[in-house]
């Protein structure tokens, strides 16, 4: 299994990494009921499908410049050549990112009646400010994940999310300024974060001497990750978009989309992972140290993100009906399947760095495209019987086909012995129990709560009785454990 240090670091990066989403998806999943009154299905499809659209043209703007300054970092033999290589860095990604988002703004007219069906250009160019401060306080925080400043960049991320709320609730609240008002509200904050976090690395970014990686390397590493990165992430836009121009519209599309913010934890454990697990990855510097590494690493995010797919089969209705307005209730059906596929998209980050500890990052794309296949296929033949929660499904189907084409693909370059028989154990007890009691118990009243509580609270004393967890693993836990209880309470004078 992995070193206790490596799981010490693991847990404490992606802690820090995780800690505004810590934040933010509560206060969010707070705010819905709020949100949902003030906002119609319709409004909160259309912003919702912007949102997605950032992302998504905001990893084709980065160049995948992000990935090779992690990756380049730790090959760099002097800090002189760190901070030449994150100057290079920042500068290259802040021209491109500035360029393309005036042109967004010049044509926001014709870019809204393609995308929305609508002239609006005011939301488009809210869009446009959003994909430039979005593209770069990704990499302003990688300069910070890279040196492993968890509480400089848990600071940050904590003044973000306080900053969005704030606005956000001002905006849509007492200005009535729907979807536009939700938009601006969370870019204008992280643009201002964006620019303190420049500031605090003003040092590192004012660098001119050192010798470091240049360009054309972190390009030849980066750019072949673009297509793949942005074709996974296509899947969690298509099916917005599909919903959207479909027969439901932007009112299904709302549905959706409220599903997609209901798993926000799930979200916010897949995004540490990623920000957390590539530092870790690739300075492990011995194979077969880093293969045991990757092993054990994959059997506890599965079942660390397979308990809360469980939690939410057995008791999503109740989590719509305490956090939105009836009239999105239906959300519900599609909210176990998009967490379901949040966690298999972590996976695919792992996945993804097999080939990128052996520098080949150019079997990501086909794996990608495969997995995008898929997901229209499916979106085909499953939407229309299914609605919102079929294109759930087909979410969690391309995962799960782009994983086994990465495993296929990627075998040969970095042999990891993933520890198969321990994940089949898992699916079957958490899946298993979560299922049956969907299936077999009440959906509504405080009894079926119960007693569907009780049927998550029965699979961990399952794994635990079926020797899930190895001998050397839970003497690790049992440290940390006590470990975290000296530091929490404090000691008694003698």
């Amino acid at each position: 299994m992995a070193g206790p240090g490596h799981l010490r670091r693991l847990l404490r990066t992606a802690f820090a990494y995780q800690l505004s989403d810590l934040v933010s998806k509560p206060l969010a999943i707070l705010l819905l009921p709020v949100y949902t009154r003030h906002l119609t299905k319709a409004d909160y499809g259309t912003a919702e499908l912007i949102g997605a659209g950032v992302v998504f043209a905001s990893i084709v703007v980065r160049l995948g410049i992000g990935e090779a300054f992690v990756r380049y970092h730790y090959e760099q033999l002097d800090k002189a050549g760190k901070d030449a290589l994150a100057r290079k860095s920042v500068l290259t990604l802040l021209s491109v990112s500035t360029v393309a988002c005036l042109g967004i703004a010049y044509f926001a007219g014709p870019i809204s009646s393609w995308t929305l069906g609508t002239s609006d250009p005011t939301i488009v160019r809210i869009g446009a400010l959003g994909l430039w401060a979005f593209s770069n306080l990704e990499l302003a925080q990688s300069l910070l994940r890279v040196e492993e400043k968890a509480a400089q960049y848990a600071a940050f991320s904590i003044a973000n999310v306080l900053m969005t709320v704030s606005l956000t609730v001002w905006l849509v609240v007492f200005r009535g300024d729907g979807a536009n008002g939700l938009l601006f509200g969370n870019y204008a904050a992280s643009a201002v974060v964006l620019i303190a976090v420049w500031v605090w690395e003003r040092e590192r970014l004012r660098a001119k001497d050192g010798q470091a990686s240049g360009m054309k390397t972190l390009l030849r590493f980066g750019l072949p990750t673009v297509p793949a990165d942005a074709s996974v992430f296509a899947l969690n836009l298509i099916d917005r978009a599909w919903l959207f121009h479909g027969k439901g519209g932007a009112a299904s599309a709302g549905l959706y989309s409220l599903a997609v913010k209901l798993s926000g934890g799930m979200i916010a454990l897949a995004r540490g992972f990623q920000y957390a697990w590539p530092p870790l990855a690739y300075s492990v510097k011995d194979d077969r140290e880093a293969a045991r590494l990757y092993a054990s690493v994959t059997t506890w995010y599965a079942a660390v993100t397979g308990m809360a797919v469980a939690s939410l089969v057995l008791l999503g209705r109740w989590v719509v009906r305490l956090l939105a307005a009836p009239t999105f209730y239906d959300a519900y059906t599609a909210l176990p399947w998009v967490a379901l596929g949040w966690a298999l998209y972590g996976l695919v980050h792992l996945m993804v760095s097999v080939g990128g500890r052996a520098k080949v990052t150019t079997r990501n794309f086909p794996a990608a495209l495969i997995g995008l296949a898929a997901n229209i296929l499916l979106l085909v033949v499953l939407v229309p019987p299914f609605g919102i929660a079929g294109a759930g499904m087909a979410l969690a189907g391309a995962y799960v086909v782009m994983l086994i084409a990465l495993r296929l693909l990627t075998r040969k370059l970095f042999e990891v012995g993933f520890e198969w028989a321990r994940l089949a154990q898992f699916v079957a007890i958490a899946g298993g129990l979560s299922i049956v009691g969907n299936l077999l118990l009440e959906t509504s009243g405080a009894i079926a709560f119960a007693e569907r509580a009780a049927v998550l609270a029965v699979i961990p004393a399952v794994l635990l009785a079926t020797r899930f967890v190895k001998p050397e693993e839970a003497v690790v836990f049992r440290r940390g454990a006590t470990l975290l209880r000296q530091r929490l309470v404090p000691k008694r004078a003698g």
